[in-house]
């Protein structure tokens, strides 16, 4: 008799199928039968809630939430069940101890850099093998490119010699055999934007002959987005890679509905015979840190060269007309836009929901002074918000047959993009119910089965018996994104009931403080387990 059966829900599998009402059984960890009239040793009652595969969270910044934050309401509140981390191409695996302090110091703004928190590990496998003893959702590791290439050379912004580059070659194979399902790069962060195509390329070679794909944040989403987003497609042909694009939009003026020109290019590549999938969020701004709109240039050396050229009246000139003038990399090829960057996360609360504009104003000074002052007063660590979408954009490209979801949640900023709390919902609420954008089981099949193809995953991702049983229970007349802009800290609505590997991670909205979660690591065979 299976431990528990969940009577009555409209079953959504994650293939795009159209719902059924059924019961749904599950024992050890595993859906054991769907059907009718099902008997265990529990029963929970869905009168009418969808159930539906576990989401999968395709771009998540919770590498130290998952270990520092066992509540983690942010991501299982959503009925998150999987997180691909390691985004980005900075993460901290692999590391030697002083790649990792510096590791710490330039992504403290997206994670924080807890006092007294045990860094016991240095290697994939190692990092992996912490989350193993309990986590509150699974999680999926990508390689950071960025963080292989300052293990490997520093952060100088130069072409790797032959022996650096083969020393980027084992750390990510190493990565991939400890159990990474992937590679990622931040190619408008540093140092991994001081990387060209042909590295890139050799890169993920070895990523594409261990079974994985690449997930890069390509080199702009602004002033030449599309050019980058070819510049990505070639990359992937030449290397036999798939590609999987991280929040795939295209933003700032420039790119006002101009959706249709990327999905035209994804459209070619995939009917040429490329391998393409990619992420977004639901939302119109972006968030990132304040220092990311820097010029690569600028930061080369490490975040001590930073703060000095930040110091020096020649160095801060020479930043500013990159900025406000050329319009920078770390801008994405756009002039500064100072009344779009709104301050998120700041050790002095004040600034924190302000604009650099509004502060400029109110304090009689010029915006990259602002600017400036903040960079250094928070040592490099603070974040924003960029508000710079398009509506039109955003549903278009949630349309695409190659779309999944990810929240590219920053979860440590004292005011967060509210898509941390809020991605999930806020796809079946604004647009499945109330935009109508998407059908309920389309958009599930995005969130869920279409990710677990990306991924690999055996035996998740859909509804069946002999898969895991990671699942959630949600009201399609309720569910909803509870986070604003103004308060980004608010558990979902209408998502009752969680579970991971069979066990309740939410019942009846409440946290249960299970940790039932682990890492997911990619076999010799490809598959994801």
């Amino acid at each position: 008799m299976p431990g528990t059966v969940i009577r009555g829900a409209v079953v959504v599998d994650g293939t795009g199928a159209p719902g059924r009402v059924a019961d749904v059984a599950i024992d050890e960890g595993r859906i054991t039968d769907i059907g009718a009239g099902l008997t265990g040793t529990t029963t929970l009652d869905a009168d009418g809630l969808v159930l539906a595969p576990g989401f999968i969270d395709m771009h998540a910044h919770s590498d130290l939430a998952l270990l520092t934050d066992p509540e983690h309401l942010a991501k299982v509140g959503q009925g998150v069940t999987t997180e691909v981390i390691g985004q980005d191409g900075l993460s901290y695996a692999p590391a030697d101890d002083t790649t990792l302090a510096e590791i710490r110091r330039t992504i403290a703004g997206w994670n924080g850099d807890p006092p007294g928190f045990d860094w016991n590990w240095r290697t994939v496998g190692e990092y992996l093998d912490r989350l193993d003893e309990g986590v509150p959702v699974n999680a999926c590791y990508l390689v950071p490119q960025g963080t292989v290439r300052m293990l490997a050379m520093g952060w100088d912004d130069r072409p790797p010699t032959p022996a650096e580059l083969d020393r980027q070659r084992e750390l990510v194979a190493d990565g991939m055999r400890d159990g990474a399902v992937g590679m990622s790069s931040g190619l408008t962060y540093v140092p991994g934007m001081y990387a060209d195509d042909d590295e890139l390329t050799e890169l993920c070679r070895v990523v594409a002959s261990l079974g994985g794909f690449y997930a890069p944040h390509h080199r702009s989403y602004g002033a030449g987005a599309l050019e980058a987003y070819a510049e990505m497609v070639e990359l992937s042909r030449r290397s036999g890679c798939p590609l999987h694009l991280a929040h795939a939009t295209m933003n700032f003026g420039v790119n006002r509905g101009r959706a249709p020109d990327l999905l035209r290019l994804l459209d070619d590549a995939i009917a040429a015979g490329c391998d393409i999938t990619l992420d977004t969020y639901p939302y119109l701004p972006g968030s990132t840190t304040l220092a990311a709109l820097l010029p690569s240039w600028a930061s080369a050396g490490g975040p001590e060269a930073l703060l000095a050229r930040l110091a020096d009246p020649a160095g801060q000139a020479e930043i500013r007309h990159a900025m406000e003038v050329e319009g920078s990399d770390g801008c994405h090829g756009v002039p500064a836009e100072w009344d779009t960057i709104e301050i998120s996360g700041s050790p002095d609360p004040a600034v924190v929901g302000r604009t650099i504009a509004q502060l400029a104003a109110e304090s009689g000074r010029a915006p990259f002074e602002v600017y400036r002052e903040r960079l250094v007063a928070d040592d490099l660590a603070t974040t924003i918000l960029q508000h710079v979408g398009h509506e039109e954009n955003v549903r278009a490209i949630m349309r695409h047959p190659c779309h999944t979801g990810g929240s590219d949640g920053l979860l440590a900023a004292a005011k967060p993009h509210p898509r941390a709390w809020g991605t999930f919902p806020r796809y079946l609420g604004h647009y499945v119910r109330e935009l109508g954008v998407l059908s309920l089981e389309e958009c599930v099949s995005h969130l869920t089965g279409r990710a677990a193809r990306r991924l690999r995953l055996d035996r998740r991702g859909l509804i069946r018996p002999g898969y895991h049983a990671d699942l959630v229970l949600f009201d399609p007349a309720a569910v909803r994104d509870a986070a604003t802009f103004d308060d980004p800290k608010r558990q979902a609505e209408g998502v009752p009931h969680v579970f991971v590997a069979g066990t309740a991670v939410v019942a009846d909205g409440r946290r249960t403080g299970a940790l039932p979660g682990r890492s997911l690591r990619r076999s010799p065979d490809g598959t994801t387990r």
